[in-house]
């Protein structure tokens, strides 16, 4: 059974608007380091992609973040490797063909849209970000650590915001 991300959120954000996002895609950012992995699920149109291009741009990637729906991954070169897929498509047999934990496991960070649908591939430490959409550009979102440094970041959210 599926963990429930919004009862179990550590923290949860309230962004008014993009610039909202903004923070706390740069907050996470600044903490990524080599091997970081984060999950975002939410419904469509929630904002996961507009999530990941602001994470991107904090993380120094140059050009254009899209979303790689059909692409499945996308790599990018910034402060860090940064490795942004979207598995929407996936069933859970093909994930685990393409040898994600690679990239997991990595010298990079990955973001990984629709993250719920492969969870048991997922490692067993990551940030997962549940957004959803409360009115026009304003989201929630609902983050989980698990794992030590995950969980030391919502720490840091809950205790002082961004």
């Amino acid at each position: 059974m599926a963990l429930d991300y919004k009862a179990s959120a550590q923290f949860v954000y309230e962004a008014h608007d993009l610039s909202g996002t903004d923070k706390l895609a740069s907050f996470l950012a600044e903490k990524a380091g080599r091997g970081t992995v984060i999950a975002l699920d939410g419904d469509l149109g929630a904002g996961k992609t507009a999530f990941a291009q602001l994470f991107a741009k904090h993380l120094e990637v140059r050009g254009t973040v899209n979303s790689p729906t059909f692409t499945l991954i996308k790599e990018y070169e910034g402060r860090l490797p940064f490795y942004h897929m979207d598995v929407y498509r996936l069933s859970q047999m093909e994930a685990e063909e393409l040898g994600l934990d690679e990239y997991f496991y990595g010298d990079g960070v990955t973001l990984v849209e629709w993250a719920s649908l492969i969870e048991d591939i997922l490692p067993p430490e990551l940030l997962h970000i549940y957004v959803e959409t409360v009115t026009g550009s304003q989201r929630r979102m609902y983050l989980h650590g698990r794992g030590k440094r995950y969980e030391q970041w919502t720490t840091i959210l809950k205790e002082n915001g961004v």
